[in-house]
């Protein structure tokens, strides 16, 4: 699975199934699995598979498939976006098949979270079976409550009721799905009665729908967000007074309650969302303060400001964010040009050397939800991360990371997760301004609509008036 768009979180977990999934409360709750412990130091994770389980296809899902898939993920050919998660924590060959019920992962360290990293969050992590040769899209096969009706590239997709589903037969007889370019146009077909629901909708686009009681809105705090970088390679951003400095330029309240409608949490320039129960409360919040912020450009030789190219992407309310950024900077002599590009020439490659966002002088980019921030502490930000679109490079904030990871439990990770925080408010390689809520519109008479906070819907409990 190489997907890494909303839509194809959507279309994925129709058919197919997590080992296990992140519930509203972040807590996970088993599907393909049934239970999960870990040995004493949290380096071998033993999962027991649910029995009974079909694959639409035919066959019994066992401790095969499950290893075959992971593996898939795992290896540095496969070119997933699960190499976020498992670079340096999972590496192919690393699951073992006990018995046809039972799978250990041994890991290259300690990770007291593990079992999110097999979950919803790491979106990619569908069960496939041993046997899978590629060309996904012709089959959909999986385990799930619908199977696949048709798939049209660009135009959309249609499933239908699984009768040989492991689970509770799922209510609905078939499910349509429509694609469309741009956020405008789904919520005039939402409006227009063409389509019942959306798999998500910015409150700035949708504000026609937060408040009219033809439309109900299911809602939830998540860590979603958009990651503001800055290049701590290069000269305008070298010294960590003049990133300071930028960040203490942002409004947050204005961020939250105008480009929001009140539909986000405070960011605090670390990824610690507040849903976290690892997250420190009790570090300071960072509040806009021109003042402090022309003492530090003075400081760090930059008073009198320079002239930069903000680079980024056309998605959600992005472009709206850069704009604000633009006015607030200028208050302390930074010239911004913005340079907005599509999705796919922002991302490009998406390795080094070889994409706007990962090349960038300075940059924002959209991140999904993750029920745990061992993602977001370690991609875009450990000196080797996958995504370290920053280039940042500290051995202190590494080793806070590693040990973070390695905690197993609640108290050994806030210990850690406070020192990290105060660190990234220090250093500051990267903004995080607002934590975004889901807002998932559908019409009056819908019910039973599961959204994850990832992005994932599940429609099996549900139905129409």
């Amino acid at each position: 699975m190489t997907t890494s768009d909303f839509t194809g979180f959507v279309l994925l977990q129709q058919a197919g199934e997590y080992l296990c999934v992140g519930g509203p409360d972040l807590v996970l709750q088993p599907v393909l699995a049934e239970s999960w412990k870990s040995n004493d130091l949290g380096t071998v994770w033993t999962f027991k598979l649910r029995k009974g389980v079909k694959f639409h296809s035919g066959g019994e899902m066992k401790a095969d498939d499950v290893a075959a898939s992971i593996d898939r993920l795992a290896d540095p050919a496969s070119s997933s976006n699960a190499l976020s998660v498992f670079k340096g924590i999972l590496q192919k060959g690393a699951t073992r098949k006990v018995d046809d019920y039972t799978v250990e992962f041994h890991l290259d360290t300690p990770n007291g979270n593990f079992p999110y990293m097999l979950s919803s969050d790491n979106y990619n992590a569908i069960i496939l079976p041993a046997s899978y040769k590629g060309d996904y899209e012709k089959s959909f096969d999986g385990t799930g409550p619908f199977k696949l009706e048709k798939y049209t590239p660009k135009v959309g997709a249609s499933f239908v009721r699984n009768e040989n589903y492991w689970g509770l037969m799922a209510l609905p007889e078939r499910t349509e799905f429509t694609f469309f370019n741009d956020e405008q146009s789904q919520i005039l077909a939402l409006q227009g009665g063409q389509v019942d629901m959306m798999n998500a909708v910015s409150p700035l686009a949708g504000i026609v729908l937060l408040n009219d009681p033809n439309f109900n809105i299911i809602s939830a705090k998540t860590s979603a967000h958009n990651q503001f970088h800055m290049r701590c390679d290069s000269d305008a951003f070298k010294d960590p007074r003049v990133r300071r400095a930028i960040a203490l330029c942002l409004d947050r309240d204005k961020l939250v309650a105008g480009l929001h409608k009140g539909r986000a949490s405070l960011g605090n320039d670390s990824p610690f969302a507040p849903i976290y129960p690892s997250t420190d409360a009790s570090v300071p919040q960072r509040k806009q303060d021109i003042a402090q912020a022309k003492q530090l450009m003075e400081a760090a030789g930059a008073g009198k400001g320079f002239k930069v190219t903000l680079t980024t992407e056309r998605y959600i309310d992005i472009p709206e964010y850069a704009q604000l950024i633009q006015n607030w900077v200028k208050e302390i002599g930074i010239d911004l040009d913005l340079n907005l590009l599509d999705q796919g020439r922002y991302y490009g490659d998406a390795v080094f050397g070889k994409s706007n966002w990962l090349d960038s002088v300075m940059g924002i980019t959209d991140y999904a939800h993750r029920g745990v921030p061992n993602v977001l502490l370690a991609a875009p930000l450990k000196s080797d991360g996958t995504w370290n679109a920053a280039h940042f490079k500290n051995r202190d904030y590494d080793a806070l990371v590693s040990s973070y990871i390695a905690a197993l439990d609640l108290e050994a990770q806030k210990a850690s997760a406070g020192k990290i925080q105060n660190l990234l408010l220090e250093e500051t390689p990267v903004i995080f301004g607002y934590f975004s809520d889901l807002l998932v519109p559908t019409a009056k008479g819908v019910t039973g609509v599961q959204p994850t906070a990832m992005g994932q819907l599940f429609l099996d409990k549900a139905s129409k008036a």
